[in-house]
């Protein structure tokens, strides 16, 4: 993650790589690009926090990541980080809202690894149902990528889609976070629970 100011919005833009999170009341811009990860926006309008994650898989830790910076890539993990640190700024579980973007088919993943990007989206929108928290848009699904600029103050989402094939830069960083995944889950076994 880092930080950058734009003359053109005027603002602090904070770039999220995939696997990261952050919450702010502080009105900055939120950018990340997604490909087969979800991008979830969540947001309490009245108290003006957001923030947004950047999640590849929607489940399964290692006994070694328990601990780690490295569950912010699950989506479970990335969905609890996020709303536990939107309520530590002030923000109201009763008064959360989210938006969610990304799971296209981009990435190539191997049969054994089940359909990605479809668990992604269901856990995404199944996680928000149990939680209450009502999605106020959506944007799932497809071929493509996303580039996404969520505006805090406002809850305003600025997207645009783009094919991969035409711009393969972009989603770098998914593709090599996904390469590291799956090198490490492929060394340990998971942690089975009774």
């Amino acid at each position: 993650m880092y930080r950058f100011y734009s003359r053109k919005l005027e603002k602090t833009v904070v770039m999220l790589m995939a696997g990261e999170y952050f919450a702010t009341k502080n009105g900055e811009v939120l950018y990340t690009v997604v490909g087969s990860c979800i991008a979830a926006c969540i947001y309490d309008k009245e108290r003006k926090i957001a923030g947004m994650n950047h999640f590849l898989l929607p489940g399964m830790v290692h006994p070694d990541e328990m601990l780690s910076g490295e569950v912010g890539r699950y989506g479970m993990f990335a969905m609890e980080l996020l709303i536990g640190e939107l309520i530590k700024l002030g923000a109201r579980r009763e008064g959360l809202r989210a938006k969610l973007f990304g799971g296209g088919k981009v990435l190539k993943f191997r049969e054994g690894n089940g359909n990605v990007t479809g668990s992604n989206i269901r856990f995404a929108k199944k996680f928000l149902e149990l939680e209450g928290i009502p999605t106020t848009n959506e944007d799932l699904g497809g071929n493509g990528g996303r580039k996404i600029l969520f505006f805090s103050d406002s809850e305003r989402v600025l997207l645009k889609r783009f094919d991969v094939r035409d711009d393969k830069r972009s989603l770098e960083d998914e593709e090599a976070y996904k390469k590291r995944i799956f090198q490490k889950r492929l060394a340990k076994s998971p942690v089975i629970l009774f």
